[in-house]
């Protein structure tokens, strides 16, 4: 994989899971906050999924601002294009009503300087959604910041772990699936909530991130010393299979990786790969952000790209040079400021 179409599709290309699943659901799709890092990819593999399973379905994405290489990506894929702002009532009132719908729409970074917009995005925006659209199956995308930090030892959190989200941006996150889940109970909306982190693909992500300090020869600091990540691809794959278990209450499911993978382990291999030797500061916390991923692997199975081979492409990509998103995911962050 040596280049950004050759990641860009493998991130959005359908398995025959993903085909079958939205083969057995009907009508339209639509995705809110497209043009986000997950949403292009995404709205791309259910438009190639539909195509593939014969359906005539619309997948269209709503995005308030896109910026011109998205925008011609997902009409180029035959992605509908919309633009909207989710939090003006005319704009939400004057999208298309669709059976199935993914809430991308969130922030994260930025809250520690304005938290009222966080809340406002983050928790009041998905009770206007959920009212807008009560006759729907909406796949909503939380965190797994929703949880405690957890012993190493533990196996991480899993889903029916009692809640102790760290900082604003995590409180209102889960503020968002408090809302979800009641108008999902006071309304039937059918729903999935899904507890993500950390996503990763060689543009972004904590593998990046160590890949690139490893390289070049700045240290990493242990103190988060473990981690759970996952391929975006497989991200994906999974959410467009989640409308057919959409419930109410919603069905709350950890999307990771099955490891708890140790930092120190990470740079070393990713060390081996590129040549370097890493260089650390600080010694291991007993506690880190970690999900118990058994519901995901027991329903949906194990990754299609399996973590080795997720270091083996970021190290490549980084010697080569590849394009970067340049965003960091801040992931050693203990204190839930972001």
């Amino acid at each position: 994989m040596k280049s950004l179409a050759e990641l860009e599709e493998d991130l959005s290309r359908p398995g025959p899971e993903v085909v079958a699943s939205l083969a057995a659901g009907d009508g339209d799709i639509m995705l809110l906050g497209v043009a986000g890092k997950v949403g292009p990819d995404l709205a791309v593999m259910a438009r190639r999924a539909l195509d593939e399973a014969g359906r005539p379905a619309t997948v269209y994405g709503v995005a308030r601002n896109p910026d011109e290489p998205t925008r011609e990506r997902l009409e180029k894929a035959g992605v509908r294009l919309l633009r909207a702002d989710l939090l003006d009532d005319a704009a939400l009132r004057g999208l298309p009503d669709c059976p199935r719908i993914v809430y991308l729409a969130g922030r994260k970074f930025g809250t520690s300087g304005d938290a009222g917009t966080t809340w406002a995005l983050n928790t009041y925006l998905p009770g206007k959604v959920f009212e807008r659209f009560p006759s729907s199956r909406i796949v909503a995308f939380s965190t797994g910041n929703v949880y405690p930090l957890t012993p190493v030892t533990s196996g991480g959190a899993d889903e029916d772990t009692e809640p102790g989200p760290v900082g604003e941006y995590a409180q209102s996150c889960l503020g968002r699936e408090r809302v979800i889940e009641h108008f999902s109970r006071v309304n039937g909306t059918e729903a999935a909530i899904v507890r993500l982190n950390y996503a990763v693909e060689m543009r972004y992500g904590v593998i990046l991130e160590l890949a690139r300090a490893v390289a070049e020869g700045r240290p990493v600091d242990l103190a988060t010393g473990n981690v759970n990540v996952i391929w975006q691809g497989d991200v994906n794959a999974v959410t467009l299979r989640l409308f057919e278990h959409c419930a109410t209450p919603p069905y709350v499911l950890n999307l990771t990786g099955p490891e708890t993978a140790s930092v120190r382990w990470l740079c070393e291999q990713l060390g081996r790969r590129l040549g370097a030797e890493p260089v650390f500061t600080g010694t291991e916390e007993p506690t880190s952000l970690l999900s118990n991923s058994a519901k995901q692997v027991a329903t949906f199975g194990y990754p299609r790209v399996p973590l080795g081979r997720v270091l083996d492409l970021t190290a490549a990509w980084v010697r080569s040079g590849g394009a970067v998103h340049g965003k960091a995911t801040h992931f050693q962050q203990r204190e839930g400021r972001f």
